[in-house]
């Protein structure tokens, strides 16, 4: 896969996973506009590559990501926040519309912008320590990235208010208990167990992941008649697939599936 990397973000390819590494460690793998164009470069292409049926974002260094990069708060006038944010926006959709499964593996803290960017991936592997903070409040802004968007539909909006309001840190342990982190690992044992369920992914029908992805993602803002319509209208498209013959003929012989499209 030839993706035109920078030194913002690193990138490789493993047994069907795409690696993207937020590389930044000095500032906590703040947002910069390289990591984000690159990003966007490395999602953009990986729709479009048949070798890659899985992605896994994570941070180099003590972190995941800070977010916004402190160092620039209180020095941007109004209109370069709005393109800044802008790009952040295309970001998360790029993130929300790839019709292949992308995992966030979290460790050290997620916080701002950097928690709403694992919120956009489809799950969040994360290490025990890890702490998830909306900080914006003690500075006297509101979330970006969508955070107003994700977290309501995981832990109701009750709580994402008491959350944004106070800007406390979410421990690993309560963020699994509120449905934010799908599996929790030692630190050490964080980069094996991520990699070993991203091959296990890109193992599977990725072709129909890509529906289910779209499915689950529209339920939340449509009614159950037409989701129930959109399932009918992707079943009868999806069972012309050659992974749904070959998922049946591994049933019959009684052997795991080799899925490929």
């Amino acid at each position: 896969m030839a993706i035109q990397g920078n030194d913002h973000l690193l990138t490789t390819t493993k047994e069907g996973v795409l690696y993207l590494t937020l590389n930044r460690p000095d500032s906590l793998n703040a947002f910069s506009p390289d990591m984000m164009t690159g990003l966007k470069e490395a999602l953009t292409e990986a729709r479009h590559d048949e070798t890659v049926r899985t992605i896994v974002i994570s941070g180099s260094g003590r972190a995941f990501s800070a977010g916004g990069d402190v160092k620039t708060m209180g020095k941007q006038p109004p209109l370069d926040v709005y393109d800044h944010i802008g790009e952040l926006n295309e970001l998360i959709l790029s993130i929300k519309n790839l019709d292949k499964p992308i995992i966030a593996a979290v460790h050290g803290f997620a916080a701002g912008a950097g928690f709403n960017l694992a919120l956009a991936c489809d799950m969040i592997l994360a290490s025990e320590e890890t702490n998830f903070i909306l900080s914006f409040s003690k500075v006297g802004l509101i979330s970006d990235g969508g955070g107003h968007y994700f977290l309501p539909k995981i832990i109701g909006p009750y709580r994402t208010k008491e959350l944004l309001f106070s800007a406390e840190p979410i421990a690993a342990e309560k963020a699994y208990e509120l449905g934010i982190v799908n599996h929790l690992y030692p630190l050490d044992e964080l980069q094996e167990n991520v990699h070993d369920f991203a091959v296990k992914m890109a193992s599977g029908p990725v072709t129909a992941y890509g529906f289910m992805k779209s499915l689950v993602d529209q339920s939340l803002n449509l009614d159950l008649e037409t989701i129930l319509e959109q399932e009918r209208i992707t079943q009868a498209s999806v069972i012309s697939t050659d992974d749904h013959e070959e998922g049946v003929q591994a049933f019959k012989e009684k052997r795991e599936p080799n899925f490929r499209t």
